[in-house]
């Protein structure tokens, strides 16, 4: 059984949409879909038909100054 991270806060999600990313940088949600397949920002995550990115990568990528992700990614 995995015990580290094992509490995790209950009110902020591990896992945000687009929307919630979106509010973070202050743009829209296409320009965060834009921004994702053009490699400029961490790939995010796909459960079944659902697109998510991890909330800690994201705080993470901002706190370094948004650098370029050169791999990228399709929607």
């Amino acid at each position: 059984m995995r015990t580290e991270n094992a509490t995790l806060p209950t009110t902020e999600p591990r896992l945000i949409d687009v929307a919630a990313v979106a509010r973070m940088l202050g743009v829209t949600g296409r320009t965060v879909y834009r921004l994702a397949d053009a490699g400029r920002m961490p790939k995010p995550l796909r459960l079944g038909g659902a697109v998510r990115w991890d909330r800690r990568t994201i705080e993470n990528w901002i706190d370094s100054g948004c650098p370029s992700d050169q791999e990228g990614t399709r929607r």
